[in-house]
């Protein structure tokens, strides 16, 4: 294990004014390291980055949904947006459940008009509008069409999640032997980032591709309005892109070269240039990545600088 370098930095003025570390690998359509630094081989928490695999157990369970928007709202971190909800809602109406089987905490949408309409309407936090409520829905689906048992699906010992922490450790090639939990209450299984990124070629290269599809098929349910994996897909045709928590990113394109990534302090804004970045090593051409790899800091309410790929930093 090698200790996490510099990724990103925030420039003010001219001025570099902070670095965020991380860790980073690329892997060539073989599979093979393109390159990689910091601390690749060291387990760590994929966080939300394992919500398409989460989505591959369930349809190997014999999870049946009436069409793919529902399987990439499986997959998603969704904002809470009208449509997001009312998925959500609809995924566990089929099923004969209501919103209180969901076992995640209750928020507010993501989606800044939408959390302030529902502070000025009353709405308030429901679990619905919590942005794994689609995994946990299609959760609640996959066990009711199993005959599983419901109250007890986040248990690491349900079936349901047994089968998610064997696809997650075939997928990724890692013995898993570390298990917690996620912000939503589900079960976290540790891997390592250059697990991770094998994780999301195998995604676009074996059976997981329904997956795969359906979230390039529909990214804004994935996301929403203004979100990076969204604002990714849609710019770059066959990309799969995943944001996890504490600033965890997994990439794939069509061809199974894949990107893991984790910022060491957790920022999320220090994302997107490392996405940016990876793709243009890979060779996305830089046209289809306009406009995304640089994000403005504000003083005074203007630009005066920018957060931005370490320069370097991925080659």
């Amino acid at each position: 294990m090698t200790a996490a370098v510099p990724l990103v930095e925030l420039v003010r003025g001219g001025l570099r004014e902070g670095v965020h570390f991380g860790s980073a690998v690329l892997l060539e359509a073989d599979g093979s390291v393109r390159w990689s630094a910091g601390s690749v081989s060291a387990p760590m928490y994929p966080r939300s980055t394992a919500k398409p695999a989460q989505a591959l157990a369930m349809l190997r369970a014999g999870l049946e949904l009436p069409d793919d928007a529902d399987l990439a709202l499986a997959a998603a971190s969704h904002n809470g947006e009208p449509e997001h909800t009312s998925r959500a809602a609809g995924i566990l109406r089929a099923n004969g459940l209501a919103e209180d089987a969901l076992r995640c905490p209750a928020d507010l949408p993501l989606h800044e008009p939408t959390r302030a309409e529902r502070i000025s309407d009353g709405t308030g936090e429901r679990r619905l509008a919590m942005n794994c409520s689609g995994k946990h829905a299609a959760m609640l689906a996959t066990c009711v069409q199993r005959g599983w048992s419901t109250a007890d699906y986040l248990d690491p010992a349900h079936p349901l999640q047994r089968g998610v922490r064997d696809t997650i450790a075939e997928l990724s090639g890692d013995e898993i032997d570390r298990t917690t939990v996620d912000g939503c209450g589900a079960p976290l299984f540790a891997i390592t980032l250059t697990g991770l990124a094998r994780l999301f070629r195998s995604l676009v290269t074996g059976d997981g591709r329904r997956v795969a599809d359906a979230m390039r098929a529909h990214p804004w349910l994935v996301g929403g309005t203004g979100r990076e994996d969204t604002e990714l897909m849609r710019a770059v045709p066959g990309l799969l892109s995943k944001a996890g928590a504490e600033g965890v990113l997994a990439l794939a394109l069509p061809d199974g070269r894949a990107v893991a990534a984790k910022i060491s302090d957790g920022a999320a804004r220090a994302r997107l240039p490392i996405a940016v970045g990876a793709l243009r090593a890979l060779g996305v051409e830089r046209g289809a990545l306009a406009g995304l790899a640089e994000e403005p800091l504000l003083g005074g309410g203007e630009p005066v600088g920018t957060v931005r790929l370490v320069p370097g930093a991925l080659d």
